[in-house]
């Protein structure tokens, strides 16, 4: 956690931003949280200990999270931008509820294999990748 609070200082003070006390709850909260959170996840959180944090500040300071590169945004096809640690050191891809919104991550080293061996088959070096697969999560396809 230490080395991510300092590349966020670090980020803010070369932007010419303030690190408050406001913007460090925020991350240490945000990092404490599984990951996919949409801002209003994260300010519901929050809002119990700490209810003089607005949701736009909520809001502004995981936009910086993403600048910065400590975050990253996700998209799952439901209208809500969602908040993934960049902190990850291994890939991994997504299985994604169309009925609850469950986000299910996995890592397949055969999947890997695979993309590589397609980029290869066609001269192509890839820089990232995600993969998304959509669908009913267990619970939701028994109904």
């Amino acid at each position: 956690m230490a080395p991510l609070k300092k590349s966020f200082s670090d980020y803010l003070a070369q932007k010419g931003l303030k690190t408050t006390r406001q913007r460090e709850i925020i991350l240490d909260e945000f990092l404490r949280c599984p990951s996919h959170l949409s801002t209003e996840e994260l300010y519901l959180r929050l809002r119990k200990k700490h209810p003089s944090i607005g949701y736009a500040t909520v809001y502004r300071t995981l936009k910086l999270f993403a600048e910065s590169g400590i975050a990253e945004e996700r998209h799952f096809g439901d209208g809500q931008t969602r908040y993934e640690s960049s902190t990850s050191e291994e890939h991994h891809d997504h299985l994604v509820c169309t009925a609850c919104g469950a986000i299910l991550e996995f890592e397949d080293p055969r999947i890997e294999q695979l993309q590589d061996e397609v980029a290869r088959t066609h001269g192509f070096k890839i820089s990232r990748h995600r993969l998304e697969l959509y669908g009913l999560c267990a619970k939701c396809s028994e109904t």
